[in-house]
């Protein structure tokens, strides 16, 4: 049995802008999670643009910027990559304004 099953979850695949950011919003607040997460358009734009699918970690600088691409997953999907490189970062370019 899959896991979402096991577990429980089931997301249906959203049909409007607004339900893609309740299904990112229900996510972050089930997990926990205290980082930001941006929610792509209904065309998919960013997941064209940048290869994400189906995960992919990036960091993205006060600027807007890309500091870190990981690479395609699911065998790039690094997590303790990104640690590394967060940890190798001077606290005031973790800062956000």
């Amino acid at each position: 049995m899959p896991a979402n099953d096991r577990d429980g979850i089931e997301v249906k695949t959203p049909k409007t802008y607004e339900e893609r950011c309740k299904v990112a919003s229900d996510c972050i607040k089930a997990m926990k999670l205290s980082a930001p997460a941006l929610v792509d358009d209904m065309s998919d734009t960013a997941e064209k643009a940048y290869s994400g699918w189906p995960d992919r970690f990036f960091v993205v600088s006060k600027e807007g910027k890309i500091v870190y691409a990981g690479e395609r997953g699911p065998r790039g999907f690094k997590v303790d990559d990104v640690d590394k490189f967060l940890k190798g970062l001077k606290p005031e370019e973790l800062k956000s304004k």
